[in-house]
């Protein structure tokens, strides 16, 4: 462990794992979520500081809450002109001494911490594109310019979003508190598109370790959901939809780290596992006979795991699973999804008018420049593939994803030699 410990790489991802319980800890404990943040940040900076030197805590999470709390009260205490505590060497070493205190702080609800947390910021007061902002930044600790980039907005009108949002929290004297059964249901949208948007900022992430966690964060927090509400069918397609995307995690990059396209990819390596949970929890749901997004969503991640090949992938249902979810839920980015779809059915020509007039809604989105190219180069038109492809790749969010376009170019430059 202590050759590990040295690797900042991994002291990052510890860090992003641990934060929505020490985060949630902190803030049930200081009731501020300005003050819990800065404890956090604090004991993160020890913790940079101390475990290279010291080595890891058996507890991670512990360890942060416990260091994060005693920084917070220190300064409270130096404020006050009382005595300081102790170097953070003796208060960071590798016992167990946290384990006790964390415990009486969590007053048995350590488990609960997040779910409680997401409830809080999804409260009513705030508006929905506030809550799921503020859940975000607050639980899962993304930055301004992902969070902006999530909701396809500026980083400055998403700096004033969660700010607002912050100050609302704090000005209606919100209970700290897990909301009662009626206001947990008023409050489930709001928690599940916050679990959603965490599980694609972590998917779309690419190779990256830090982020991939992100994944499995939002599927643990949705299991939490579904233990409260275990008859909601949304939340029972939720939970299969990231189960199913998941379970393509292996096979979804190469030794290189570069994209694997699903046409591409090796199905032996697919997590059977979760395909299997997935698609049971969505055929439990579907008996309800209550459809939602979710459900069609989940619908149609299945109908690919149940594809034995690519080229058996059954495009016709996937084309009305989406039209369906156009009508749900009309939106410009599932519409460019559908357009996927129809260019499969009834080719690239099609798939291009499709997506036409949706250039001015998503000038600023990667994948209608990667998929345009994509129709264009199937047409043929290769100069016109190559600008958008240039467009693509200005947009792009990860390396993965540049990457992915940069390999369109090189061919198009291989074909003309």
């Amino acid at each position: 462990m202590n050759q590990v410990i040295h690797d900042p790489a991994w002291i990052d991802s510890t860090l992003i794992a641990a934060r929505p319980q020490a985060v949630s800890a902190l803030l049930r404990y200081f009731r501020d979520m300005d003050a819990a943040e800065e404890a956090y940040q604090e004991a993160c900076l020890r913790a940079l500081r101390n475990w290279p030197q010291n080595g890891p805590p058996r507890d991670p999470v512990a360890w942060l809450i416990l260091v994060g709390r005693n920084a917070a009260l220190d300064g409270t205490r130096r404020q006050s002109r009382n005595v300081a505590l102790p170097p953070d060497e003796l208060i960071s070493d590798l016992t167990d001494a946290e384990t006790p205190l964390v415990d009486r702080l969590d007053d048995s609800h350590y488990r609960d911490d997040v779910l409680r947390l997401l409830f809080i910021c999804c409260h009513p007061e705030l508006a929905a594109t506030q809550q799921v902002a503020l859940a975000l930044r607050i639980v899962s600790g993304l930055s301004v310019a992902q969070i902006a980039r999530a909701f396809l907005t500026s980083d400055a009108a998403m700096e004033q979003r969660i700010t607002r949002a912050k100050a609302r929290i704090a000005k209606a004297n919100v209970p700290f508190e897990t909301p009662g059964p009626i206001e947990r249901g008023e409050r489930l949208a709001a928690v599940a598109t916050m679990i959603y948007l965490l599980f694609n900022e972590g998917y779309t992430a690419g190779n990256d370790p830090a982020r991939a966690s992100l994944c499995d964060e939002a599927i643990r927090l949705a299991r939490l959901l579904l233990r409260l509400f275990p008859t909601e069918p949304e939340i029972m397609g939720l939970t299969a939809l990231m189960l199913l995307q998941q379970s393509r995690l292996s096979a979804r990059f190469d030794d290189a780290g570069e994209v694997i396209l699903l046409e591409n990819q090796d199905r032996a390596l697919w997590n059977a596992k979760l395909v299997n949970e997935g698609i049971a929890l969505l055929d439990k749901a579907m008996r309800n006979n209550r459809p939602g997004p979710y459900q069609v969503q989940a619908a149609i991640a299945a109908t690919h795991a149940r594809a034995p090949e690519f080229t058996e992938t059954d495009w016709a249902a996937i084309d009305a699973l989406y039209a369906a979810l156009e009508r749900m839920q009309p939106s410009p980015v599932i519409t460019l999804n559908r357009a996927v779809a129809t260019a499969k059915l009834h080719g690239p020509e099609a798939g291009l008018a499709m997506i036409a007039p949706l250039e001015k809604a998503l000038s600023g989105y990667f994948h209608y420049f990667g998929a345009r190219g994509a129709f264009l180069l199937q047409l043929g038109r290769t100069a016109e593939a190559r600008t958008d492809f240039d467009r693509a790749i200005a947009l792009a969010g990860t390396p993965a994803q540049a990457s992915h376009i940069r390999r369109h170019l090189d061919r198009l430059m291989q074909d003309q030699i």
